[in-house]
């Protein structure tokens, strides 16, 4: 008898020095540092998109939801502040399934560049199926904005620097209408208000786009950028 008891205050203490040895790990705090980010310009479209209250004013929830997709979607901005950049994002997300959901660029046979200037989208289809994005894009700013239509790739130019903008990079060029271009943007592809016109996309974008396009290939150009005047 003497010996079973032994075992069993054996069992008993090992179970105990189990337990107390995994409580501390499972309740061990998350590196969670502070988000302490004010409100920002596109406050109330993150918290919609997110899932949020949607009031406006940065909660400390709020801050880390933002700053959750912001890093999920590699923002360079990632402290929970709602930035144009962010918002442009959440653009490109929500596009993702559909992009032409609304009918707005038309549907061909051949490859179509499509050019939404509302949402700051591009896209190429064929057909009804995407072939390329949506990715995010900068078009012209107020008196040298992009011109709307229908238009053609008619010159292609790798490495090409511009004439007119003090020698401004121009990487990845493709030319469809009097001198406006997609193109990349090297850089923050949301500073200043807008291109000088033609179509701004990231470096990386562009060199993608490039590979895919080709001379007498259609581009179709709609919408209004916001800020500028229709």
């Amino acid at each position: 008898m003497r010996t079973n008891s032994l075992i069993g205050a054996v069992v008993a203490t090992a179970a105990t020095a189990l337990l107390c040895t995994a409580v501390p790990s499972a309740a061990a705090p998350v590196n969670d540092p502070a988000c302490t980010a004010p409100a920002g310009p596109y406050q109330r479209q993150l918290e919609k998109h997110l899932g949020r209250p949607v009031d406006g004013r940065q909660s400390t929830d709020d801050c880390r939801a933002i700053r959750t997709f912001q890093t999920a979607h590699g923002r360079p901005r990632a402290d929970g502040f709602a930035d144009l950049g962010t918002y442009r994002t959440v653009l490109v997300v929500e596009a993702a399934p559909d992009p032409n959901a609304a009918g707005r660029c038309p549907v061909a046979t051949t490859r179509v560049t499509c050019v939404d200037m509302d949402r700051q989208l591009l896209w190429v289809q064929k057909g009804k199926g995407v072939v390329f994005g949506p990715v995010p894009i900068r078009t012209g700013r107020d008196a040298q904005e992009t011109r709307p239509g229908w238009h053609s790739i008619y010159w292609r130019d790798r490495d090409h620097v511009s004439t007119i903008y003090d020698n401004a990079p121009m990487p990845y060029s493709q030319f469809f209408d009097g001198g406006q271009a997609l193109h990349g943007h090297p850089g923050d592809l949301y500073d200043g208000g807008g291109s000088a016109g033609c179509v701004n996309l990231t470096v990386a974008d562009a060199a993608k786009l490039w590979d895919l396009l080709a001379e007498d290939d259609r581009v179709y150009v709609w919408g209004v950028k916001p800020g500028t005047a229709d």
